[in-house]
């Protein structure tokens, strides 16, 4: 940080975030025709991630400024009316990746075969490091579970490796025997490679094979691990690795918000309307953000009807499916997100009539 001074970075970079959003509007196109010439000089294409309302709205906020870039979109991932915006859009729609027999991974068969995005990413990754010993990851799952990190780590004593104690307690069991401690250990698999598998990597492998770097639809307001990022490398970072622009990573919700109604962006029915409350504060009158339908990741932080109850509301098959009968177990009896949200402690509908939900389940698995 103070070879780049990036507290100054930093710093710069949020005193943006809380200018007019006509001053970030021209600020966006700037740094977009910018990535575009910079793009242009070092001989690559250029597209747009799409996704949900953050990066359709991106997509269009482009071409109105005369940037013609590519969308691309794994699709079936998102919520149905969703995908139909993106077919009204043209992208091109990509699948996950391709397994050694042929097929596709899906949604179904990553929760069998790696676990459930649970938690939040990172420390689904840790839960999954704990869960997999090998002797190369032993100073790593000492950190977790402990917070010392050893020479490698400049022998820290309470590291920001360590789990939570709450999740500790939950999870913390595969290193029993190792650490002398009494955790539990989850009737279920663990794991933050979803998006790797199902998005990142297909996306990731198009852009190669076009030579071809995206637009996001990233907001440093957001938070998460990317809001540092993005505050210290600013809208376009041309890397060693990675090359991207977020035109968007000074804006907050309501600038969003105010450019999807300035562009008449279609709004994908899951989010309702764009209304706006007496103190002029616009918002969506259902969902507020989308992913994954099956995605769990901060559902531990959210209030009811949290995801899946609302998730139950617009498709109670679909619904039925993941809280029920996605995952098998070594006897055969199938299971689903119930027992993990049962086993974290968030609270969802279990009525014994859903259990006799019956018929074919209405939606694309991706294969």
């Amino acid at each position: 940080m103070e070879r780049i001074d990036g507290k100054k970075k930093i710093a710069d970079f949020m005193v943006k975030e809380q200018q007019t959003y006509e001053f970030k509007i021209k600020y966006a196109a700037i740094r977009a025709r910018e990535f575009v010439e910079e793009c242009e000089k070092r001989g690559l294409n250029y597209h747009v991630s799409v996704g949900g309302l953050d990066s359709i709205t991106l997509y269009y906020f482009l071409r109105s400024i005369g940037i013609e870039a590519q969308g691309i979109s794994v699709s079936y991932l998102e919520d149905i009316s969703i995908q139909k915006v993106h077919r009204e859009l043209g992208l091109i729609r990509l699948k996950s990746v391709q397994k050694a027999d042929g097929t596709y991974w899906n949604k179904s068969s990553v929760l069998n075969e790696f676990g459930f995005p649970v938690l939040s990413k990172e420390i689904a990754s840790k839960i999954e490091t704990l869960a997999n010993p090998t002797e190369k990851n032993k100073t790593v799952r000492h950190a977790i579970v402990t917070g010392e990190t050893g020479e490698y780590g400049g022998f820290q004593k309470n590291s920001r490796m360590k789990m939570s104690q709450k999740w500790l307690e939950k999870f913390g069991g595969y290193s029993n025997e190792e650490e002398g401690t009494a955790y539990q250990i989850p009737c279920f698999k663990v794991s933050s490679k979803c998006c790797y598998y199902l998005k990142e990597k297909p996306c990731d492998d198009w852009a190669k094979q076009n030579k071809s770097v995206p637009f996001l639809g990233l907001m440093a307001s957001e938070g998460g691990r990317r809001a540092k990022s993005l505050r210290l490398n600013g809208c376009n970072y041309f890397g060693k690795s990675t090359v991207r622009s977020a035109p968007f990573a000074i804006f907050n919700r309501q600038d969003l918000l105010q450019l999807t109604l300035d562009l008449n962006v279609p709004v994908p029915e899951i989010y309702g309307t764009i209304e706006r409350k007496e103190d002029g504060t616009l918002y969506t009158t259902k969902a507020q953000r989308t992913g994954c339908s099956m995605c769990g990741f901060g559902i531990h932080l959210e209030k009811r009807p949290h995801r899946f109850d609302q998730l139950r509301e617009r498709n109670p098959k679909e619904w039925h499916y993941w809280m029920y009968e996605c995952c098998e177990d070594k006897q055969g009896n199938k299971y689903g997100w119930g027992k993990v949200l049962d086993y974290i402690g968030v609270r969802w509908e279990n009525r014994p009539e859903d259990i006799q939900v019956s018929g074919q389940l209405e939606m694309d698995l991706g294969n």
